[in-house]
């Protein structure tokens, strides 16, 4: 799996998905996340076949890595198995790299539900057989707290490969990312700025600004180094060419463990925000 990637969340307008991922697929980036809530399956699907067939890129399908996740709406052994054959055809795919349980609870039940504990296993058997037919090349899990990964590692038969979560240095949970990487889980890290109030000058903090101006880099880079420096793959959203661009080049010098430090202890101070949704008192 590529260490950056491209988030489509909250991209539905056809000519800005076909915009951004063939500019980010030109710059270089090879994986594309998506999800069923996001409507934009089709589209991206399209986009995909169209870069395939581009004889100046050389491109073959194995080149991309691409990710779903299942609606919380379809829960369960049955709604899972056919919400992921739905995918494959709103892509015109034959497998997907990658495909997530969205979301540790079931849409319109109570979070106190024990149902969504019922429902979470039954889709994840669900994708247990679906990567046992090839499929999906690998399966994951979306927006768990420690409690609910502990509980998959319990009744799995194929342990999660991936779990993604908010993390950017205003949420470093730090918890749920040593039993993700203790038990041999791929973080994946979304909304590294914020829902983009940490590069729009929205929530300016100030010791970001000043590692940035030290290392001569965009706030939103080192906001991705930073989670990049943490062992997690990062998949930040945009839609304009330069910042896709911007995105992907996060190389040079590392952060030093002192930057690593404050930027980590921001989340211990009254400055701690999740932008996204709170999986926290899902039973």
């Amino acid at each position: 799996m590529p260490s950056i990637g491209l988030g489509t969340y909250r991209v539905k307008d056809p000519e800005l998905v076909k915009n951004a991922i063939s500019s980010a697929v030109k710059a270089g980036y090879r994986l594309i996340d998506s999800a069923t809530v996001y409507k934009n399956e089709e589209i991206i699907g399209q986009v995909i076949h169209d870069l395939l067939e581009d004889q100046d890129l050389k491109l073959k399908r194995e080149d991309l890595f691409i990710t779903s996740k299942l609606a919380p709406k379809d829960q369960g052994y049955e709604k899972c198995y056919q919400a992921v054959e739905s995918s494959l055809k709103r892509f015109n795919l034959e497998y997907l790299d990658l495909y997530l349980i969205h979301w540790p609870g079931t849409q319109k039940l109570r979070l106190s539900d024990p149902q969504n504990l019922e429902n979470r296993i039954g889709s994840w058997k669900a994708l247990e057989k679906l990567y046992k037919e090839g499929k999906l090349r690998s399966i994951g899990i979306s927006n768990y707290t420690v409690k609910h990964v502990q509980e998959i590692l319990e009744y799995a038969e194929i342990a999660p490969m991936v779990a993604q979560f908010e993390m950017h240095p205003l949420l470093y949970q730090e918890e749920l990312m040593k039993i993700c990487q203790s038990n041999g889980i791929q973080v994946q890290a979304y909304s590294s700025f914020g829902e983009g109030r940490l590069v729009n000058g929205e929530l300016v903090i100030d010791e970001v600004e000043a590692i940035a101006k030290n290392h001569q880099l965009s706030v939103g880079q080192v906001l991705l180094k930073w989670g990049l420096q943490h062992g997690a793959v990062v998949i930040p959203k945009s839609v304009t060419p330069e910042r896709i661009q911007q995105n992907l080049n996060v190389g040079g010098p590392e952060l030093s463990k002192q930057e690593m430090a404050i930027l980590d202890g921001l989340s211990s101070t009254e400055m701690r925000t999740r932008f996204c949704w709170d999986p926290t008192d899902i039973f």
